[in-house]
């Protein structure tokens, strides 16, 4: 049963003048925050013990992130709900961002396509496979989800060889069995071939074995077994020992991860990309009673500079949100602990009605185990990786052709080049190139400049990107660097006009563009008014890709040089 969340809604705008103070009116009491862009749309959900400290915390100086580099300028307005406690706050979250999905917030693949086994609530219960993301406990007792539909609908083939249930929800006829009674897949209870008592016996055998305690049901298909042999019942016998043989098959077949048997335990595995894109896989691996009985994977959507924290965050918030109280483990082990983990652990245990421990794998068995999540984690991710690039590969010839026609530009873009400018107040003044060829980052084509015009101090960005892309020009036209399909600056109307110049000196003829952060607007050299993309197009979403690619390629440039010159 959830519990009603009691809020206060406050909200405030940002200008660049108090940018630096976005907590200042915060409230210092638990609850969750929004932040909205320009645009009004929520780019970022959060939860915080106390919100004064946790929304100051993103615009302080000492904040190097590399994802709040990118996020924090684009705050343009803060919401905060307040609530009673942690608790509350980390419920509210999870409910908001599923809502509202916003950019920066990790999401996992969306819980509605999760499916469940649901054992009906009928005089003779039935399983089915059920897709809903609100359970509702009236319709019967769900078990799930499942990640993984293909196993799923095996481990159904299983369950309907060893358990006999009803497969119909009505009789097929008035007066005799189905075919599923013929061939030994039903028990024909609309025929009233079993009794109710037998019936919900097999019933509490099928929860048995879903629960993952199948040690405990091969004991009770014994004495079953036994007891229906000694009272001559040798046909309900001959059904337990099918059953008991069956199991003991599927116990063979499952991993043994430890000799003991009492072992029931979560393990997390977290593993990502190293492409531009951070994309993440996880893996659960469920041990029951010291065997690997299940495994669950997921794939996380786009989010640049997380951590692996984040991403387990993001699996306690939304996976164990949808799992049911009485399924919680009471020990979770995972590679690092997110940061609220006394929160989640708090949580937890609420819903279990018994303490749950999150803890980091420390004994030798358990980083065997924990690396064998990340193994399974990494191959969904390979797998998810070819898929993309089959899809990309398909899908580019479509999003190259319609920016080709929205920008003018004469060719193709199969090689866009994109730059950017990174300093602090005019020190350690920097800036990168990144290459993306056909949709995809070219790493091997990254450049990064260390600025030789600049005075100490000074800041200018129209002479810095007229400077790098000056070096790069020369280089092009003595063929030392490939001419590229599209130039892609960071800035505005006047750095590109800076670069024009630039470019003509050199007596090139090259397609530039500029796109500017605050607006997405996309200037073109001969042109007054800018290109503006739709707000969820391919084409927009590839060139925010490069731009902030470009930036964090950049901002790591000027993080390394501060660093040194520290020391």
């Amino acid at each position: 049963m959830t519990k009603r969340v009691s809020e206060t809604k406050t909200e405030f705008l940002i200008s660049e003048r108090v940018n630096h103070k976005g907590g200042a009116l915060m409230p210092k009491t638990a609850g969750c925050y929004q932040f909205f862009d320009a645009r009004g749309e929520i780019i970022y959900i959060g939860k915080a013990k106390n919100l004064f400290k946790r929304v100051s915390s993103y615009f302080t100086r000492g904040n190097t992130s590399a994802k709040l580099s990118v996020m924090v300028p684009k705050i343009a307005k803060i919401e905060c709900i307040a609530v009673d406690s942690e608790i509350e706050a980390l419920i509210l979250e999870s409910e908001l961002i599923k809502k509202y999905k916003p950019r920066y917030n990790i999401l996992l693949k969306d819980d509605k396509k999760f499916p469940y086994f649901l054992i009906t609530k009928e005089d003779y219960p039935r399983i089915t496979v059920v897709r809903k993301a609100n359970l509702n406990p009236a319709q019967g007792k769900y078990f799930g989800p499942y990640t993984d539909s293909r196993a799923m609908w095996s481990t159904l083939d299983i369950l309907g060889k060893i358990f006999p249930l009803k497969k119909c929800k009505t009789p097929k006829f008035n007066s005799r069995p189905c075919l599923y009674y013929d061939i030994g897949r039903c028990l024909a209870p609309c025929q009233k071939r079993v009794s109710p008592e037998d019936y919900q016996k097999m019933l509490k055998e099928v929860e048995l074995f879903l629960s993952g305690k199948q040690m405990e049901l091969v004991e009770i298909l014994k004495r079953e077994m036994k007891t229906a042999s000694d009272n001559l019942e040798f046909e309900k016998a001959q059904r337990f020992r099918d059953s008991y043989l069956d199991i003991l098959k599927t116990i063979e077949k499952q991993k043994i991860v430890s000799e003991n048997t009492k072992l029931n335990q979560d393990f997390i595995g977290v593993v990502k990309s190293d492409g531009a894109e951070k994309h993440y896989c996880a893996c659960i691996l469920e041990i029951r009673e010291g065997r690997l009985v299940n495994k669950k994977d997921f794939n996380f959507s786009y989010l640049a500079a997380v951590n692996e924290g984040e991403v387990l965050e993001a699996i306690m918030r939304e996976y164990y949100t949808i799992l049911g109280d009485d399924k919680i483990i009471k020990s979770i082990v995972v590679g690092a602990l997110p940061d609220d983990v006394e929160i989640y652990a708090k949580w937890l245990s609420a819903r279990a009605g018994k303490p749950v421990k999150l803890s980091v794998a420390s004994k030798k068995a358990d980083k065997e185990i924990l690396a064998l999540a990340q193994k399974n984690a990494q191959i969904n991710l390979e797998q998810l990786h070819l898929k993309e690039l089959i899809k990309i590969q398909n899908d580019y010839n479509e999003v190259g052709s319609w920016i080709m026609d929205k920008l003018r530009i004469r060719a193709f873009p199969h090689l866009i080049e994109c730059f950017d400018i990174s300093h602090t107040q005019g020190t350690n003044t920097v800036a990168s190139k990144v290459v993306f060829k056909n949709g995809e980052p070219k790493k091997s084509l990254y450049r990064r400049y260390k600025l030789r015009t600049l005075e100490k101090g000074e800041v200018d960005d129209f002479k810095s990107m007229r400077e790098v892309l000056s070096r790069h020009f020369k280089r092009i036209k003595s063929g030392q660097s490939a001419r590229p399909d599209l130039i892609i600056i960071d800035g505005g109307k006047g750095q590109l006009s800076s670069v024009i110049k630039a470019m003509k000196e050199f007596d090139l003829d090259l397609d530039i563009v500029s796109l500017a952060k605050r607006e997405e607007e996309i200037f073109l050299p001969d042109a007054k008014v800018p290109v503006i993309f739709p707000a969820k197009s391919p084409a927009l979403h590839l060139f925010q890709r490069i731009r902030d690619e470009a930036h964090r390629f950049a901002v790591t440039f000027h993080k390394k040089l501060r660093a040194k010159e520290m020391f």
